[in-house]
């Protein structure tokens, strides 16, 4: 076997992609370089010889030949386990511990079988769905493993059921303004919005992701590139609802001084979302409240004293190990960073790199309180977004909060830090060339390595969707084809030289499936960008509903699809928060952006790209047209002789209403494109050239829900969706 056979061999072994067509139509031939660093990255030799080994002796390591967790249909009459019988196994016992503590058991002779055969073991019919434990004994083997009885399709309430026409509202939390507020939207808003947004008949109030970032480092911002996302943005908390913040003193007099209410008056009337003024107006009146809280709650003895006392401590109980190792992650960072200017956690002293050293006990019990502090912060934002969501469901919201799930955390932040081994190093995840990116996207997000994920019995997948589906109707899964394929980028290479990772999407779907049910919770998967052929198959088959952006609905001839022609399992929107508003796509707001930051690669591509722009601009006239919804006379109001975009909101209106006869059953609208804003919430192919994650909306929250806009929108798309054909 040459060289180049080995290397391919392995790298199909372990599910490395050797070639693939990025979103332009380009084929790729992933190289020998990528190849040999990708397989380091998920942990193997360099040398494909030994990798193979490598990987043999790994599969030999597990008990009976299983994963520590295996999935069971819930639909199979006749559920079986094939098992890899030890070396003298003549007889088999099992005994399978169901979830309500239930058990059944029993043994089977293994005459005429031989060691290394695998052996089909029937397993309880009926199980209800869950996870269940399975403990076996043969040959002087004994294993015990998670057996997770899943439903094939996830839950879709009665307001995403057949012929249904439900309609959202999506905001960018941050942007959220009040009159006399502290300089970002926060959880009291998200209350108020979700109320308004249901009595005008809206399903579902969808939000951008509440990931905690980095509280000792507010500038990094992006909710796509967290720290951690089992937990919450602490900025996100509306200080004056935290309890004691109208009666302590010491709180009273803090906020009350001259300098601290002309910083918050500051912070609010900042164009933009000025992070560190937040984090600096927030964070002093929260240690004033949490150093009350533990005089009046928790007593000297850290005993709980009264109710809210013992709903922190089971807070803490509850979050476990996670929270632990999440606020005292957090506890380090500020340390570090703020003494030392450490950043990454990989700066840090040896011992205190590992979660688990006891440098790092002795640092949590030395730190007692400051560590208990970020657990509070957590507490805290958990019953103020329990709260927004159960005002929300009163109000109207029949589905409720749409949270969204980021694809990957920061390498720097405490998801790496906390569980280092499922973290595969020397890789980043990204995007091949699309049209969005002409050179292939590194989101500089760490890489679960999928082999490691499998040993853990899925554990940390299951609890990044318990996290995120807490206090929420539906769930958004970001990139969705991360269920099957990730594309890893080595470390110093070019975007576009990487190569896809494969993902066991039987299982994952799976799970995603059990979880969904579990927690009543629907799902959206993101399904933009390059997507494998039948994977959308797939998702519609497991109730997952698609995501559909009107300016990627086309026919082979470019031309904008009909409505009735979107999947009725889809979620449909006019613009997401990686492309133009309505008013910015029209008015080439983005293109603008793209020429100032000059990211187009040439002239000629920026030539192209407005080219495409002025077709799509006519070719979406023609289809409001087609609809009904503009006459043609009327396009010369939108359109000037020498082809100049004009907006108006009949313009908006008639997009609008095109999307809400569209056959998706559920219709997504910004709240950017109700105040036909330009501007939009990230520039993909950016950092801190454009204000990404930093834009505010131009109206306050009460001139929004007093206004007429919100009002006239909501009666627009209710009529529209009842006219659907």
């Amino acid at each position: 076997m040459t060289d180049r056979a080995a290397l391919v061999d392995i790298a199909a072994r372990l599910g490395i992609a050797l070639h693939h067509t990025d979103a332009l139509g380009q084929p790729r031939a992933v190289s020998d370089e990528a190849l040999l660093a990708l397989i380091g990255a998920l942990g193997f030799s360099p040398d494909p010889e030994r990798a193979r080994h490598e990987l043999a002796a790994a599969e030999e390591q597990a008990p009976f030949g299983l994963d520590p967790l295996q999935l069971v249909h819930a639909e199979d009459p006749a559920p079986a386990l094939p098992l890899r019988l030890p070396p003298a196994a003549r007889a088999l016992t099992w005994r399978c511990r169901l979830e309500d503590g239930s058990e059944q058991g029993g043994g089977l002779a293994l005459d005429g079988a031989r060691a290394g055969e695998r052996y089909i073991l029937p397993l309880p019919a009926g199980m209800p769905l869950g996870y269940h434990r399975l403990a076996l004994a043969a040959g002087g083997v004994a294993a015990e493993i998670s057996l997770a009885v899943a439903p094939a399709r996830c839950h879709l309430p009665e307001a995403l059921g057949p012929g249904a026409g439900s309609w959202g509202l999506t905001c960018q939390l941050y942007g959220l303004r009040r009159a006399e507020g502290w300089g970002i939207g926060d959880f009291s808003d998200l209350l108020r919005l979700g109320q308004a947004a249901g009595a005008r008949g809206a399903a579902v109030l969808g939000i951008n992701p509440l990931h905690a970032l980095y509280a000792a480092e507010p500038l990094h911002v992006s909710p796509y590139s967290p720290s951690s996302r089992l937990w919450l943005n602490y900025l996100y908390i509306d200080v004056t609802a935290v309890p004691g913040f109208a009666e302590d003193a010491a709180v009273r007099e803090l906020v009350s001084r001259p300098e601290f209410a002309a910083a918050r008056a500051a912070a609010d009337a900042a164009g933009l979302v000025d992070y560190g003024a937040v984090a600096a107006c927030k964070r002093p009146v929260l240690e004033a409240l949490y150093r009350r809280f533990r005089a009046c709650e928790l007593g000297e003895a850290g005993a709980a004293r009264g109710e809210l006392g013992a709903q922190f401590r089971d807070f803490q109980r509850s979050g476990g190990r996670e929270l632990r190792d999440f606020a005292c992650f957090e506890a380090l960072h500020e340390y570090y960073y703020g003494g030392e200017r450490r950043f990454s956690w990989t700066d840090w002293p040896a011992p205190m790199r590992d979660p688990r050293s006891p440098a790092v006990a002795d640092f949590a019990r030395a730190h007692g309180e400051r560590v208990e502090f970020f657990e509070f912060l957590q507490w805290q934002a958990d019953r103020q977004l329990a709260a927004a969501a159960a005002a929300g469901r009163a109000g109207g919201l029949t589905i409720g909060l749409y949270r969204d799930l980021a694809v990957g955390a920061d390498p720097h932040g405490a998801e790496a830090w906390s569980d280092q081994e499922l973290v595969a190093p020397g890789a980043a995840i990204g995007a091949p060339p699309d049209p969005l990116s002409r050179t292939g996207q590194n989101w500089g997000l760490a890489p679960v390595n999928p082999l490691v994920l499998r040993r853990r019995g899925f554990a940390p997948f299951i609890q990044a969707l318990r996290a995120n589906m807490r206090h929420a109707g539906i769930l958004r899964l970001d990139h969705v084809m991360s269920l099957s394929r990730l594309y890893w980028i080595p470390n110093g290479m070019a975007a576009h030289a990487g190569a896809y990772v494969a993902y066991p999407l039987d299982a994952l779907l799976r799970l995603l499936a059990l979880e969904s049910c579990r927690h009543r919770c629907a799902v959206i998967g993101e399904d933009l960008g390059t997507v494998p052929e039948g994977f959308r198959d797939t998702m519609q088959r497991a109730q997952v509903l698609s995501y559909r952006v009107v300016r990627f609905e086309r026919g082979p001839d470019g031309a904008f699809v009909p409505p009735c022609q979107y999947p009725a399992l889809a979620a449909a929107s006019a613009a997401t928060h990686d492309v133009a508003t309505v008013k910015g796509f029209w008015c080439g707001t983005d293109l603008a952006w793209r020429r100032r930051l000059h990211l187009y690669p040439d002239a000629a591509a920026q030539q192209q790209e407005e080219k495409e722009r002025a077709r799509d601009r006519r070719l979406l006239l023609e289809a409001l047209a087609r609809e009904g919804l503009l006459a043609a006379e009327r396009f010369g109001e939108f359109l000037s002789q020498t082809g100049e975009p004009a907006y108006s909101p009949a313009l908006g209106d008639a997009i609008l209403a095109f999307l809400a006869r569209s056959h998706a059953r559920l219709m997504l609208v910004q709240l950017e494109d109700i105040l036909a804003a330009d501007e939009q919430a990230n520039l993909p192919g950016t950092t801190d050239a454009h204000p990404n994650w930093r834009r505010r909306l131009p109206r306050t929250l009460e001139e929004i829900l007093g206004g007429a806009e919100l009002a006239r929108v909501a009666a627009l798309i209710a009529r529209a969706r009842a006219r659907r054909g």
